[in-house]
């Protein structure tokens, strides 16, 4: 998401001449759409159907919130997102302002300090906070060396451990969404406040900030929502009470026979999340998602009735009465202490978002039969366990397979889409656009229980093929975010000058955009390839029990053997991540020089 797409631009691009006008490119927006509808919209009214069909009707749903058991989690559930979401906040914006502000080489290594971790699976991440705050991990290791603590704390297993290991998997989403947000400010309205006589924390309170609070509040709803689907971490670190909602599904997705209460459960998660995505629209608009712009136009709900009037008047008093007192008091506290407050909370969370990663990779060196930290002793005997042990590499094997497959559907599909948004004039665009990156922020235990079902009757389940269809549902949003920029960016002379001499719109496309779009659509495919390559939950619904992917075999070694074989794994999947961005900030540059 950290792409943004303006509605807007969309909108408003140059048209062709009448004589060499190609076909209306509105028609590629339909194959992405047919595939969504089969594998998208179709499973979720079958889901919605199963809740509710047969003779238990309404009465599971009733279920759900009598039974304490599941009310309680989903209270619980909103907790935690909505705690995680303030963390989030707190330690995000002061990261996303000092990478704003920072320059050059600096910038770039803190940029690629917040991206590389977003990249990794979250089951990686989670293994090494299992071993940061494991009772024989680093955390106690040093609390034990100060003298702070006379025996190891358990530090696992925990409400904390739960908030914080969920916080660094999506302090990622934050930063990238805040710093978005600063870098549309105009730089001379900040020069201006300064030349007015406004010192630092006077121009951040008073300009700075009210330009990025739609940013904050945006980052803020995508951290809560995605965090409300969570299960992976806290099953692995939370306790019996931190269990969150999405855990019911999959527990008991042994029993999918058993009746429609599976699904009433999803649908629950379902409509909750969809009811927190529609408030959040209403105020920030539906392009929140995905990181677009929303037009200024005012609605009418804003500028017409009473409602609005009272609500106007609400505002401007509590601004009268909080706001202002508060940015007079905040304008009186020195610089120093302000960027002192703000550096080391980014400092923290830069530790928050690179020691877990730096830790298994050592570990990932150790000698060690179990997780130990420092290692007793190097050595290389588990990357040759990954390499040598046939069950890793066919699980390897089929997970690259499985992303490879995925990663053409979503290129094909999402580039083609991004053209029929883009360069037609296909009415509802913001409509259209926010369907097809709706996948998201459905829960994907929602999503794949929806898939099972289908893919049953269909006989994909435990094949590459429908894996694969099933991983590129959440891939053809990345690939359509990505395209669609780089398509925003293209200068559409050059096309209409080759259309001119007498090109056909296959080789306008072949000869000319295709290569100013190259490096997007490189930047989408790698992006696809980890997101289907890294996927768990679908897989745990979808691969059967003769298909097992890498995730797949990690989530088993962690819950049961807790070897270090995951840390190598994590460490080659850093390197390959690594290596992506490397290339795909070569391709950037090679682009911005030709």
């Amino acid at each position: 998401m950290g792409a943004g797409v303006s509605t807007a631009a969309a909108n408003s691009g140059p048209r062709w001449p009448a004589r060499v006008n190609l076909r209306n490119p509105a028609w590629l927006f339909a194959p992405a759409l047919l595939f969504f509808a089969f594998f998208y919209v179709l499973p979720l009214a079958d889901l919605l159907h199963l809740s509710v069909a047969g003779e238990a009707g309404l009465s599971y749903y009733a279920r759900v919130f009598e039974v304490p058991l599941y009310w309680e989690s989903l209270v619980r559930t909103f907790g935690i997102a909505a705690a995680v979401a303030a963390l989030c906040a707190l330690f995000g914006y002061p990261t996303a302002l000092l990478i704003h502000r920072a320059r050059g080489t600096w910038k770039l290594v803190l940029t690629a300090a917040v991206v590389l971790p977003y990249f990794i699976s979250v089951l990686i991440r989670t293994y090494s906070w299992m071993v940061l705050l494991g009772r024989n991990g680093p955390i106690n290791k040093l609390l034990l060396g100060l003298g702070i603590v006379d025996a190891p704390l358990a530090l696992i297993f925990n409400r904390a451990s739960v908030l914080i290991s969920i916080g660094a998997v999506l302090l990622p989403l934050m930063v990238l969404t805040v710093g978005g947000s600063l870098a549309r400010i105009d730089p001379l309205v900040q020069r201006a406040a300064t030349a007015s006589g406004a010192g630092p924390l006077a121009v951040f309170w008073r300009v700075l900030f009210p330009q990025t609070l739609p940013g904050l509040l945006a980052g803020v709803l995508l951290v809560f929502i995605s965090a409300l689907g969570f299960f992976i971490t806290p099953s692995l670190l939370g306790g019996p009470a931190d269990q969150m909602f999405a855990m019911h599904i999959t527990q008991q997705a042994d029993f999918l026979a058993s009746g429609g209460f599976l699904q009433s459960l999803a649908t629950v998660l379902l409509a909750v999340t969809l009811l927190v995505v529609a408030v959040a629209a209403r105020f920030l608009g539906l392009e929140f998602i995905w990181g677009g712009q929303r037009a200024n136009k005012p609605s009418r709900a804003a500028t017409q009735g009473l409602v609005a009037s009272w609500r106007r008047a609400v505002l401007d008093r509590a601004a009268d009465l909080f706001g202002w007192p508060l940015l007079r008091a905040l304008g009186a506290v020195p610089a120093r202490l302000g960027r002192g407050v703000s550096g080391a909370l980014a400092t923290m969370a830069f530790l928050t978002l690179l020691l877990p990663i730096a830790i298994a990779a050592l570990i990932s060196f150790s000698d060690s039969a179990y997780m130990r930290f420092p290692p007793p002793a190097y050595s290389l005997r588990w990357y040759e366990k990954f390499l040598s042990d046939p069950v890793w590499m066919s699980s390897l094997g089929t997970s690259v397979a499985v992303g490879l497959l995925a990663t053409v559907i979503s290129v094909v599909l999402g580039t083609a889409a991004a053209f029929g948004l883009v360069r037609s004039s296909l009415p509802g665009k913001t409509a259209w656009m926010t369907f097809l990156v709706s996948p998201l922020i459905v829960p994907g235990v929602v999503l794949g229980l929806s898939l099972y079902s289908l893919f049953l009757r269909a006989g994909l389940a435990g094949s590459v093929p429908g894996l694969a269809a099933a991983h590129a549902i959440g891939g053809i949003p990345l690939v359509l975010v990505i395209v669609s920029a780089s398509l925003q960016a293209v200068d559409m002379r050059q096309e209409q000058a080759a259309a001119v001499h007498g090109a056909s719109p296959l080789r306008v496309f072949w000869f000319v955009t295709l290569p100013a779009i190259r490096p997007g659509v490189l930047a989408a495919s790698f992006f696809a390839f980890l997101h289907s390559f890294d996927d768990l939950v679908l897989s745990m619904f979808l691969s059967g029990a003769r298909m097992t992917t890498l995730p797949l075999r990690l989530w088993g070694n962690v819950n049961y053997k807790l070897d270090p074989v995951p840390a190598v794994v994590a460490t080659f999947e850093v390197a390959l991540i690594v290596v992506g961005l490397f290339l795909a900030r070569s391709a950037w540059a090679a682009r911005k020089r030709s």
